[in-house]
């Protein structure tokens, strides 16, 4: 199949004479910056001693930075913007916040969905340079416009949404005070948000007058960006262009899994000095030798859950890929199931590698190895070590919502930083005392089955009537083995 291609610039607009983008940034600087203002004072001290976070930006934006800037000359934006990815995400491409926002841009969940940047299992649009990087700009454009014009405005409203700046501008109006962004009572996140990037764009300026040295990055494209036309596997993309994996989802961020999505985007972004080498060998690759897909044939006893789980997919994603409206299977029947060309550990930079080599940055303590048993939920499990579910399913590379399958491990991080719920002490050879702490949304019968005792006995233990209800933080004595005698 014939491929398209196409290269992140647009040539005609880019400064000859500048060989450095951050040069031609600095040169190019059109938001006003408001040096008088102390909090912009405050951050242009913080950035200007940190030469070894913005050497990491420098080597993170080298493949980004140039695509960005010709797309901001394109619509007539001003450049600083190109600096924002470094207040929102360091230009870290798999950045993830704790309100769920990823990527370069940062885009929450449902501000990308609005910006037509699709998130499913395969792929997830928030990451994908090029396409955030569109739903981006077009955002600040709208926001700009929104706000008579106000880049400041705009970028906070970026930051912390369109209505929660109209209502600061709308209440300041009503007392009759000014309703630019300095004299608006903002949350300090955000107050410090704007500050910050006219902070980069003056170290940007004259990065030497801060004793500030910018690694120079080429002011010439990096990539080019290759429409492959089907699904492909990662691996076959590393055979076709001679990249790492590593720089193969460096410049794809999006690509959750080890392939793109079926369904699409089909792009891929190659570096510029093996695009003509990919594009040729993949023309003459067949479509169906890009992706690899086996086949699973239901057995008594399966269900779709149990499935999803033995190929590591989510389940309505199997149920996507084989039209299945409800859970219900049949013995025989056979199901569609994608698989890796290689072995998943290959997949360096995937979704799942990357919270599996997140483990160390996640847990500051003793890392334990925790074998599931019939009937474990993940919030049992992460209730009796003192984590959250969401820690669980990151450290394992696991939804909230996957099946736990009977004698698989998991990993479990316990720390300082983590609360134990269980302290256990010693009372005999024959019986041991728990002091049990009660987690919210514990009950007596999750309790009683996760010590292998009785309701009635954690009862009677604790004086608890039968209609008595549990507090989060109330201690409950449990006694394994052999129970005391009075009981």
């Amino acid at each position: 199949m014939a491929s398209e291609d196409k290269t992140g610039t647009t040539g005609e607009n880019s400064p000859a004479a500048t060989t450095d983008v951050w040069e031609r940034i600095g040169k190019n600087l059109s938001i006003p910056r408001n040096l008088s203002q102390p909090t912009t004072q405050s951050r242009l001290n913080l950035y200007s001693n940190k030469q070894e976070l913005l050497d990491r930006v420098a080597e993170r934006a080298t493949p980004y930075i140039y695509y960005i800037v010709e797309e901001l000359e394109r619509r007539h934006m001003p450049l600083d913007l190109a600096l924002l990815p470094i207040v929102e995400s360091a230009y870290q491409p798999f950045a993830r916040s704790r309100s769920r926002a990823s990527g370069i841009w940062q885009f929450i969940p449902g501000t990308g969905k609005r910006y037509g940047l699709k998130q499913n299992w395969w792929y997830d649009g928030r990451r994908d340079i090029v396409a955030a990087t569109d739903a981006a700009l077009t955002y600040l454009q709208e926001l700009h416009d929104e706000f008579n014009g106000d880049w400041l405005l705009a970028l906070a409203a970026y930051n912390a949404g369109e209505v929660n700046i109209a209502r600061a501008m709308e209440k300041n109006s009503k007392a009759g005070k000014p309703t630019d962004f300095w004299s608006l009572k903002l949350k300090n996140e955000t107050m410090g948000y704007v500050p910050s990037l006219l902070a980069v764009a003056e170290i940007v300026s004259d990065p030497a007058k801060y004793n500030i040295t910018l690694k120079p990055i080429p002011n010439q494209p990096y990539f080019a960006i290759i429409d492959a036309g089907s699904q492909i596997d990662l691996a076959t993309v590393a055979q076709l262009s001679g990249m790492s994996m590593d720089e193969i989802y460096t410049l794809n961020p999006g690509v959750n899994k080890w392939a793109t999505d079926p369904d699409g985007p089909h792009h891929l972004l190659i570096p510029l000095d093996r695009v003509e080498s990919f594009r040729q060998k993949l023309a003459a690759l067949p479509v169906e030798e890009r992706s690899k897909w086996k086949t699973y044939e239901v057995k008594k006893g399966d269900s779709i859950g149990h499935i999803a789980n033995l190929y590591h997919m989510d389940i309505s994603m199997l149920k996507q890929v084989n039209n299945l409206k409800g859970n219900a299977l049949h013995v025989g029947t056979t199901l569609i199931i994608p698989a890796s060309m290689e072995p998943l550990h290959q997949y360096t930079l995937s979704e799942d590698a990357r919270n599996v080599g997140n483990l160390n940055r996640s847990g500051d303590g003793q890392r334990l190895t925790y074998i599931i048993k019939a009937g474990d939920t993940l919030w049992d499990i992460s209730s009796n070590y003192g984590v959250s579910v969401r820690q669980l399913c990151d450290w394992n590379g696991l939804e909230t919502n996957s099946v736990l399958r009977p004698g698989k491990q998991l990993v479990v991080w316990s720390g300082a930083a983590i609360v134990p719920v269980v302290a256990q002490v010693d009372v005999s050879a024959d019986q041991k005392h728990i002091s049990y702490t009660v987690q919210e949304g514990d009950s007596l019968w999750q309790i009683a089955r996760r010590y292998g005792v009785s309701v009635k006995q954690i009862q009677e233990w604790n004086s608890l009537h039968n209609n008595a209800g549990l507090r989060p933080g109330q201690s409950l004595d449990i006694y394994t083995g052999k129970p005391p005698a009075d009981v």
